[in-house]
This record gives structure tokens, C-alpha cells and sequence, in this order.
């Protein structure tokens, strides 16, 4: 073979190669470029701010920053987004990328699934929702992309595929009591409740949570089904109480004097919330308990409705909360300061 073909067949060769391996590269940044486009508009930033517990155990002194991710999803101004960002959060602004800003109200929140919805105190006329795919059409294998604000990187896209799907209590028992995609499209601290969209640009999840033994991302990150989020937040929509808690039992329920095996121990409490409105008291004192952390002080609930507390009921608790929803007050039995006390709750109507 002379020099020349040599020369030749080398050209061919690295043009070849060049085509072969530029041309999908291209068309799949195009694609998704097309696609960040259509569907960033949508997507929000959620800031919100809470009171902290200081050193010491005195309410109100710290205001605590939190971070998180949304997406609208109808014209009149609803954002889905994760339960945790916003449950006891004092005040909710969102922010969309074309710089409209606005506070929300809560509307709806189901802390057991990990689900809550805003409503806009203002909305975005130039914003196109987002449409809310079927999930059960979701393969796995199948590419996906997630959009949030990772460490407030704000509207950073990541994409990835589904690993895997779970059933509620499949992965954590104490985790969100809801069907899950596994993925590993990158999620940080910051992508919580921001949209997972399909290679159409509809969504099909929303972001919960991560395992992780660094803190940091590791492949494992799992996101709430659609079919889940509109089963929880439009079919049986639960009112947002405004609280958070943690169930105490076995020696921690002895060393706090509950008199049942199980308590539902109030962490904090929102301003302005049912929870506050009826008057249940937020633990205040940090306090480590063999190996969990946690603040103690606070009111623990006994029962709901007359239903006792205990890690099986809780599920039917959340649920009740739904039902009650439509008479318009919860009835709680709490302990407070020893002594054991009556109240009711109100329950605001999601959609008024």
C-alpha cells in the first residue's frame, strides 16, 4: 500500500469516526437543549424560612433558611413540591427564571408521602404549566432528566435514567409511605421537590430524597410517581397542619412519661398554621436519647379521633386527617407538662 492510500484510508478513517461519534452527541444535546426550554419555565425555586431552636432551648431567636424545588402545574397558580421543604416553614417564596417572584401558601401537605402543594399569592401569566404523565407507562431503563437547585444552584439540569420502582415501605419504613422511582440522575441538597421529566418533557415524579453513606449523592436517589402526587394531592388532597413530629416509643416513650406504648412527640410548630391555632405547643429543648437526636418539651399526641398512636396507626392517622378534612377539625388527646389534655384542630379545605 503506497503512502498515499495510507494517507487515504487514515482521512476516511478519522472522518468516519468523527461523524460517527459527534452526530448522536449532537442530536442529543439539541434534543435536551429543546427540551431545558420548553420546560424550565415551569420550574421554581422555593425559599422558605422557619424559626430554629437556639443553643439553649429558646424559641424564636434563630431564623432558619431552607431551600427547595417545584414545578407549576396548573393556570391558576398550584406548585407541586416535597412535604419536608415547606411543613413548618413560617413563610414560602417562589421564584421562577424569569425573575417573577411571590409568596405561597400551603395548601395541601401529606408528610407520610413526602407531597405538598402551594398555592401563589400571585401568578405567572406567561408561564406554561406542566402536564402530569401517567407512570405506570414508565419503564425501567428508560432516560429521564431532573431540573431543581442543588446547593442553590438554581435550575441545573441533570439527566439519568430509571434504576428501579418501589412500593411504599419497599426501601425505609420511616421513609415516604408513597411509590417510588429509583434513579441516578444526579440529586442534591436543594433538588427536593423539583420535577423528574420523561424525554417528552412531562413530568413523571417529584423529587423526595437520597441514600447516601456520605451525604452526598451516591446513584441512589428516589422520586415520588406522578400517579402518586395526583392520587395524593388532587384525589384525596390532605390539609396541611402546619407540623412536624416524630413517633417516640418503647424506652423513649417510658423516659418521657407517656402513659400508652407510643406518642407522637410535636417538633415544630408554623406561624400562622392549624397547629398553631389550636394551640400545640413545639419541643424546644435539644436533647440525644441513646442514639437519636431530637427536641423534647414539646405537646406528645396520644391519639387522633380517638385513635391511638402507634407506628401502624400513624399511616391511618395521615390518612384520617384527609377524611376530616371535610367536617373541618381534627380531635387530638396530648400530653402536656404531665398532664393530659383535649383539643381540637382546625382543618382548612385545600382547594377554598
Amino acid at each position: 500500500m503506497t503512502g498515499r492510500n495510507i494517507c487515504g484510508v487514515r482521512r476516511l478513517s478519522f472522518l468516519l469516526a468523527a461523524l460517527l461519534a459527534c452526530a448522536p452527541m449532537a442530536a442529543g444535546a439539541a434534543d435536551y437543549k429543546k427540551l431545558f426550554a420548553k420546560v424550565d419555565p415551569a420550574v421554581a425555586v422555593i425559599y422558605t424560612v422557619e424559626r430554629g431552636v437556639a443553643a439553649g432551648g429558646t424559641p424564636g431567636q434563630v431564623s432558619q433558611s431552607g431551600l427547595g424545588s417545584g414545578v407549576l402545574v396548573t393556570t391558576r397558580g398550584y406548585v407541586i413540591t416535597a412535604a419536608h421543604v415547606v411543613q413548618t416553614a413560617d413563610l414560602v417564596e417562589v421564584e421562577f427564571s424569569n425573575g417573577f417572584r411571590t409568596t405561597a401558601a400551603v395548601t395541601a401537605s401529606n408528610p407520610g408521602k413526602d407531597l405538598a402543594l402551594l398555592k401563589l399569592d400571585e401568578v405567572p401569566g406567561d408561564i406554561t404549566p406542566m402536564r402530569l404523565a401517567d407512570s405506570d407507562d414508565v419503564a425501567i431503563g428508560e432516560e429521564v432528566f431532573v431540573i431543581g437547585a442543588p446547593y442553590g444552584f438554581s435550575h441545573t439540569l441533570s439527566v439519568g435514567h430509571i434504576s428501579g420502582r418501589h412500593a411504599p415501605d419497599a426501601i425505609d419504613s420511616d421513609g415516604p409511605q408513597a411509590e417510588t422511582f429509583q434513579t441516578d440522575a444526579v440529586i442534591n441538597q436543594g433538588n427536593s421537590g423539583g420535577p423528574m421529566f420523561n424525554s417528552r418533557g412531562e413530568v413523571i415524579g417529584i423529587v423526595s430524597y437520597i441514600l447516601s453513606q456520605s451525604g452526598g449523592f451516591e446513584g441512589l436517589g428516589f422520586v415520588i410517581t406522578s400517579n402518586e402526587v395526583v392520587a395524593t394531592l388532587f384525589e384525596q388532597p390532605m390539609a396541611w397542619s402546619g407540623m412536624s413530629g416524630v413517633l417516640v416509643e418503647g424506652d423513649i416513650a417510658v423516659l418521657l412519661n407517656v402513659p400508652q406504648k407510643a406518642g407522637y412527640l410535636v417538633q415544630k410548630v408554623a406561624l400562622n398554621s392549624p397547629a398553631q391555632r389550636a394551640g400545640l405547643r413545639p419541643s424546644l429543648v435539644p436533647a440525644r436519647i441513646g442514639d437519636r437526636e431530637l427536641l423534647i418539651g414539646g405537646d406528645i399526641i396520644l391519639s387522633v379521633d380517638g385513635i391511638e398512636i402507634s407506628r401502624q396507626m400513624l399511616k391511618d392517622i395521615r390518612a384520617r386527617w384527609s377524611d376530616d378534612t371535610a367536617r373541618g377539625t381534627v380531635d387530638l388527646t396530648l400530653l402536656r407538662a404531665g398532664k393530659v389534655w383535649e383539643i381540637s384542630v382546625p382543618v382548612a379545605r385545600p382547594f377554598n
